[in-house]
C-alpha cells in the first residue's frame, strides 16, 4: 500500500469512526430513553440501565456500518474531487479501479467488524439483555409487587406497598403472613428496600409495628421494631429460565439448529431468513462502497456539478436496503427471495465495478438539465424585475 493509498486508507476509516460513533450514539439514546423506567418504576440503580441500554449497542453497530461506511467515502471522494486531487491522480496514470483499492482495503476492516458482530457479538448482547431482563422479572419485588395493589405470593401470604420511591425505597408496606397454622403475623412498616447478599434476598423494613395471633390465645402480641428482615428467597429465584428467539442465536445456531428445538420446530422460516440476514450482512459493505465509488469516483472538474451523482447513489443504496429488507420479510414463507436477495447484492456490486472499470460517468439527462436551467431562468426572471412606480 503506498503514501496514496495509505492517506485514502486513514481518511475514510476516520469518517467512519466519526459517523459510526455519532449515529450509534443518537440512536443509542433515543432507545435507551424507553428503558428508563428500570430506574423510575423498578428501582434498579444507573449500572443496571447503562449494563442493560448498552448491551444494544452492537445491534445498532451491524444496521449503521454499512451507512456509515458509505459517507465516509461520500466524504472522503467528495474532499479529493474539492481539491481537484481525483484529477491529478488520473493525470498521473492512476485509472478509476485502481483508485478503488484504498476504499476496498476499508470495506474490507468494516466487512471483518460487521461479520464478527452478526456472527456472535450482536447475538451476545441480546442474549444477555433477555437473561438480565429475565431476572429483574423474576424478582418478586419489581414484578409483582405494584403500588396500590395486594399481591398474593403465596397461598397464605399477601403484600402491599403504597409506593416506590428513588433508589428502590418502598413506602407503606403491609404483609399478612399466615403460613404458619399455629399463628398469623401482621407487619406494618414505614419504608424498606431490597437487600440481596449470598444469604438470599430480603426485604428489610424500618420504622414499623409486628403483631403476633398465636392459636389459642385472644390477645395478640405487638412488637415496634426499627429494623426487621423478612426473607423473600423463596419469592426472587423464579422464572430464570428464559427461551431464546431468533435474535439472540449465534450464526452456527441458525446455520445447524437442533431438530429437537421447539423455537425451530414452530417458525423454522425465521431461522432460514435470520441465517441469510447474518450470511449477507459483511456483503452489504462491499455492495454500498462499490455504488457510491461508482457514482462519485470518476473524476471531474470542480466545475462540474457532483449533486446529481450524489443523490443517485443514496437512492441506489436506499433502494438495495429496501429491498433487502423486504426479501428478508418474504424469505419467511418461501427462500425464493433469499435467491432473489443475493442476486440483488451481487448484482449491484458487479454493475458498480463494470461503472468504475468503464470510467462511467453519471450525470443527468440533457432533458432534465435543460428543464432546470429553464425553471430556474423563469425563477430569475420572477424576482429580478424592476419594481413598477
Amino acid at each position: 500500500m503506498g503514501s496514496i493509498d495509505r492517506y485514502i486508507f486513514r481518511t475514510t476509516l476516520a469518517s467512519f469512526a466519526l459517523v459510526l460513533v455519532s449515529l450509534t450514539g443518537v440512536i443509542w439514546i433515543t432507545q435507551a430513553l424507553r428503558g428508563i423506567d428500570l430506574m423510575t418504576s423498578q428501582g434498579q440503580t444507573i449500572l443496571t440501565f447503562l449494563g442493560i441500554t448498552s448491551l444494544v449497542v452492537p445491534a445498532l453497530v451491524l444496521i449503521i456500518s454499512p451507512i456509515a461506511l458509505m459517507i465516509a467515502i461520500s466524504h472522503t471522494l467528495n474532499k479529493l474531487a474539492t481539491d481537484s486531487e481525483i484529477i491529478v491522480m488520473n493525470a498521473a496514470g492512476f485509472s478509476p479501479f485502481r483508485l478503488f483499492y484504498p476504499f476496498f482495503y476499508a470495506t474490507c476492516v468494516v466487512a471483518a467488524l460487521v461479520a464478527f458482530i452478526a456472527a456472535y457479538l450482536a447475538p451476545d448482547g441480546m442474549r444477555r439483555i433477555k437473561q438480565w431482563d429475565a431476572e429483574i422479572t423474576a424478582d418478586v419485588l419489581t414484578n409483582i409487587l405494584q403500588p396500590g395493589r395486594f399481591a398474593q405470593l403465596d397461598k397464605n401470604l399477601t403484600i402491599r406497598i403504597r409506593e416506590r420511591q428513588p433508589g428502590g425505597i418502598l413506602a407503606g408496606i403491609f404483609i399478612d403472613d399466615r403460613r404458619d397454622p399455629n399463628e398469623r403475623v401482621s407487619i406494618v412498616a414505614e419504608h424498606g428496600e431490597v437487600v440481596k447478599n449470598e444469604n438470599g434476598s430480603f426485604l428489610v423494613l424500618k420504622d414499623g409495628n409486628l403483631q403476633r395471633f398465636e392459636a389459642g390465645k385472644r390477645d395478640p402480641a405487638l412488637v415496634a421494631f426499627g429494623r426487621y428482615g423478612f426473607d423473600m428467597s423463596k419469592f426472587g429465584n423464579q422464572g430464570r429460565d428464559v427461551t431464546l428467539g431468533i435474535r439472540e442465536r449465534y450464526l452456527w445456531e441458525l446455520f445447524s439448529p437442533s431438530e429437537d428445538d421447539p423455537v425451530y420446530n414452530q417458525i423454522p422460516g425465521q431461522f432460514r431468513s435470520a441465517l441469510h440476514d447474518s450470511l449477507l450482512a459483511p456483503i452489504y459493505p462491499f455492495a454500498f462502497a462499490v455504488l457510491t465509488f461508482a457514482f462519485l469516483g470518476a473524476p471531474r472538474t470542480t466545475r462540474q456539478s457532483r449533486n446529481f451523482s450524489i443523490g443517485s447513489s443514496i437512492l441506489a443504496v436506499f433502494g438495495l436496503r429496501m429491498a433487502g429488507f423486504a426479501c428478508s420479510v418474504m424469505a419467511v414463507k418461501s427462500p425464493a427471495p433469499v435467491l432473489v436477495q443475493y442476486a440483488m447484492v451481487f448484482g449491484a456490486i458487479g454493475v458498480g465495478l463494470w461503472m468504475i472499470v468503464g470510467g462511467i460517468v453519471v450525470e443527468p439527462p440533457p432533458g432534465l438539465l435543460e428543464a432546470i436551467n429553464r425553471s430556474n431562468a423563469r425563477i430569475a426572471r420572477l424576482f429580478g424585475r424592476p419594481a413598477t412606480a
